[in-house]
């Protein structure tokens, strides 16, 4: 029977780390499925979803553990994915960097009840200006009840309280 294991990865960034994850990986015959990996910081950061056989995860896990310069944190997984459910929607947002944009989105995503799937950020120099630019964009879902018209006039209203501009999308109608 096959187990699903999320790993988290941290360590020094250094040329050879991914391969060195999934030589352990393959050598227990586990199978990489998906992940999200990024060098932060002078730091290599990542997610995995490993599916193995239940015979062989501890193994998988002990091995892991025992890789230099890196720590490996697994967790079990659920085997069955399931398809996101409802409205499907994109969010980007473009402004001068600031403490507090994240968690001012992120609470009026969760006032009305939006799940944020994945999150990517990042930050930049303006253009003819010293001035840091932060963006990100989300994918989110939502209630297929959700009132777009709602949550859009509240990104709105924080967008000028932040001075960043926020722009909401539905990708998928559900």
């Amino acid at each position: 029977m096959t187990q699903h294991l999320v790993l988290t990865v941290i360590g020094d960034d250094r040329p050879g780390l991914v391969g060195e994850l999934s030589a352990v990986i393959s050598a227990h015959q586990g199978n990489w499925l998906e992940s999200s990996m990024a060098q932060l910081a002078g730091k290599f950061a990542g997610i995995v979803e490993v599916g193995v056989d239940s015979g062989n995860a501890a193994a998988l896990s002990a091995a892991l553990g025992q890789l230099k310069g890196l720590k490996v944190t697994v967790e079990s997984a659920a085997a069955q994915k399931s398809a996101p459910t409802g409205r499907r929607l994109k969010l980007a947002l473009v402004g001068h960097d600031r403490i507090g944009i994240v968690r001012e989105v992120s609470m009026v995503l969760a006032h009305h009840a939006v799940n944020v799937e994945s999150l990517d950020t990042h930050t930049s120099s303006a253009p003819m200006s010293a001035a840091v630019l932060f963006h990100a964009v989300a994918e989110l879902t939502a209630a297929p009840d959700l009132d777009v018209g709602t949550l859009t006039a509240e990104l709105e209203r924080i967008s000028n309280d932040l001075m960043v501009d926020i722009t909401l999308d539905q990708t998928i109608k559900a």
